[in-house]
């Protein structure tokens, strides 16, 4: 009996040492739910990320104590901890917790639960980021981003074939080891079950959140994001959506965005390094798709001023507009979401872009069930790129998309299968360059695409 209980705690050694070496993880399947505890719903999840500070987001399953205690790993005994937090029933469990950081350091980081160190099977860490402005180079950065994250869920979904697939993906961007991850909308996707009521609607972002493939992603991964149709309310949804009040409750509930609502809704901005990001809201104050005159609108009076005004004031190298739906394309089709219909924003919009001479101006969107790149030449100023990256779980519409007339469309950068993408910036202050790269399910490469930001001037 000795030397089996000598044999099975020799063996669980190797086991838990496998699991915790960093270089394999990604081949293994993490179980929804951390055997260890209960109580842990999901997460830990890595929200922003300041100078200063950074915020962890957690969920359990009942009322519950939790803390951080985390460390500089150039200096491991000097352990600091979070404030504790009690998890509420009326706040679904959620915590978000604060963590006061020192600039320019990467710190590891342990999960309490009652004051219970959790265990788990993949490195926990983050980062704060870099006062280098009057003292150095900008920072190489690193992000992944992407949109349409479908997560089955068999009784509430339609009949027939599953409409998610391909999870391991979320395996592909942790290997990618990205600063942070962009969201770019359809982050879940909410079943007709769940558009009518606030438990739907908070049951359906805490099954999604649970998925195990994103777990080790979320861990150790800053995460950003904005919203769409079905993040928001019912398909093609927008302003009428009678629970929209709700679900803008939710996405602050389960994301970690620094800010919220600079032009109403979920818009808000943040910046790392020597660029910014500008994140819009296009469902909130959206007019209903079939409003097909000059009058549509997408992004409301006091969203749209907003960001203009921030962009007109934004000293960033790069300025990232971040939106759910697409902003460029140029097809009429009637069933067709994008900005072209919304005459007067979408003029506004590109015609002070120019009127201003705003430089390093590039957007993300999704929506589509497919990527690409798409570029609108203006006469006597830079090129606007929009790059557009979907899906990630959801269905890919395949080589449909390749019929539709848009005249912005980048040749070769169509994709209409499960993919994502990482964009790296390099280079000195004055010669910094983007290089946006996109990438199938297993990680392998489908194009390549390099702008320098002295193009975009």
């Amino acid at each position: 009996m000795k030397k089996n209980i000598l044999f099975l705690s020799l063996l669980f050694c190797c086991i838990n040492s496998f699991f915790f070496t960093q270089n394999k993880i990604f081949a293994q399947k993490i179980p929804a739910v951390n055997p260890a505890s209960p109580l842990l719903e999901s997460g830990p999840m890595l929200g922003y990320s300041t100078m200063m500070e950074v915020m962890v987001w957690v969920q359990t399953t009942q009322s519950a104590k939790v803390h951080i205690v985390y460390y500089d790993q150039k200096n491991p005994k000097e352990r600091l901890t979070s404030q504790k937090i009690q998890t509420q029933a009326d706040k679904y469990f959620i915590a978000h917790i604060i963590a006061d950081v020192k600039p320019d350091k990467k710190y590891d980081y342990e999960l309490y639960i009652n004051d219970k160190q959790i265990k788990f099977p993949y490195p926990l860490q983050f980062q704060s980021q870099m006062l280098w402005r009057w003292r150095t180079e900008p920072p190489t950065i690193k992000f992944a981003l992407g949109s349409c994250n479908y997560v089955n869920d068999p009784p509430y979904d339609r009949p027939g074939k599953p409409y998610g697939d391909n999870h391991e993906i979320f395996y592909s961007i942790a290997k990618e080891k990205p600063d942070f991850m962009l969201w770019l909308g359809d982050n879940t996707y909410l079943r007709e079950s769940d558009y009518d009521s606030r438990t739907g609607i908070f049951y359906r972002h805490t099954h999604t959140r649970k998925l195990p493939e994103m777990q080790a992603l979320l861990a150790s991964t800053h995460n950003y994001a904005t919203w769409d149709d079905h993040d928001f309310g019912p398909n093609n949804s927008d302003r009428s959506y009678v629970l929209k009040d709700v679900t803008l409750e939710a996405f602050k509930a389960f994301w970690g965005n620094q800010n919220y609502g600079a032009g109403g809704g979920v818009s808000g901005s943040f910046v790392w390094g020597d660029v910014e990001f500008f994140m819009l809201d296009d469902r909130y104050f959206r007019t209903p798709s079939d409003y097909q005159g000059i009058d549509a609108i997408m992004f409301g009076e006091k969203q749209l001023t907003w960001v203009l005004d921030a962009l007109k004031a934004s000293q960033a190298t790069f300025k990232f507009v971040v939106c759910g739906g697409q902003m460029m394309n140029n097809a009429h089709l009637p069933w067709l979401e994008n900005f072209v219909k919304c005459g007067n924003e979408y003029n506004r919009f590109f015609t002070t872009l120019e009127k201003e001479k705003i430089p390093g101006v590039i957007l993300f969107t999704g929506d589509r069930h497919n990527s690409e790149l798409n570029k609108m030449d203006r006469g006597g100023t830079y090129p606007i790129y929009e790059l557009t990256c979907s899906p990630l779980t959801a269905g890919g519409v395949g080589d449909r998309g390749k019929e539709e007339k848009n005249g912005f469309r980048v040749s070769d950068t169509y994709y209409g299968e499960r993919n994502y993408a990482t964009c790296t910036i390099t280079g000195t202050r004055k010669e910094r360059v983007l290089t946006m790269q996109l990438f199938d399910v297993q990680g392998k490469e489908i194009w390549k695409r390099e702008i320098k930001a002295q193009d975009l001037k």
